[in-house]
């Protein structure tokens, strides 16, 4: 059987996330890697072995030269598939997906994402999606999947208007929710995206724009659309 490998980025914001989910449920013999969380959780291990202080503005300075995969063995970061999709691992203790998405880590993340030396992440990306796609359909969320797995059958790129992104970012935080706060955070993250490559469209390029989808199974069935054809 030849199964699928289908690529997610998105807009922050958007609802990347939760549409994976909505198509892990719907795609058979399918499962949900998270790639962008394997990134925050090298970043989240970096915060904790600075006792939960990150300097951002040196970050981007004094990531340039280093082997992002080489930080992730040494702070022993690593995943496994759980339920059909992955969880991360430091030190052998499973991360809460809410401090992965702390609006701290995800800067961080953002500005570590323009700066550092992927290439070895990348190849180690690659094998992993390799490895899972002789026995599932895999569904990949994350940044730059073009240049992780050129191979993609169908790379998606999933837009919504700012106001949107920053509405559901506000449901997200919850109590912790700044309208002024989270509007400032997707834009400066927006910008560190773009410098980085990470909203490119390739002639393979499928762009869904979810603004007006009223939950995470209608902006899904948008995607399902094109999977279908």
């Amino acid at each position: 059987m030849n199964h699928i490998v289908i690529g997610i980025e998105g807009y922050v914001g958007a609802g990347k996330t939760s549409i994976c989910r909505e198509l892990l449920n719907q795609i058979p013999n399918s499962i949900l890697l998270h790639g962008g969380n394997l990134y925050r959780a090298i970043v989240f291990a970096l915060m904790q072995a600075q006792k939960d202080q990150i300097n951002l503005t040196n970050l981007a300075e004094n990531i340039k030269n280093i082997d992002v995969k080489q930080i992730m063995d040494k702070l022993q970061v690593r995943f496994e598939i759980e339920n059909r999709e992955t969880v991360v691992y430091v030190k052998d203790k499973k991360i809460d997906e809410e401090e992965l998405q702390s609006k701290d880590a995800s800067l961080a993340v953002s500005i570590a994402g323009k700066s550092a030396n992927n290439a070895n992440l990348y190849s180690f990306g690659k094998s992993i999606i390799d490895l899972y796609k002789d026995k599932f359909n895999v569904i990949v969320s994350g940044r730059d999947l073009m240049n992780i797995y050129p191979e993609l059958d169908y790379h998606f790129l999933i837009t919504a208007s700012l106001e949107e992104r920053i509405r559901r970012k506000s449901i997200q935080y919850k109590e912790n929710a700044d309208y002024e706060q989270i509007k400032t955070n997707i834009i400066e993250r927006d910008k560190l995206q773009e410098a980085a490559g990470y909203y490119k469209k390739y002639d393979r390029t499928i762009e869904v724009d979810v603004t007006n989808c009223k939950n995470a199974k209608e902006s899904a069935d948008k995607v399902l659309q094109y999977i279908a054809k």
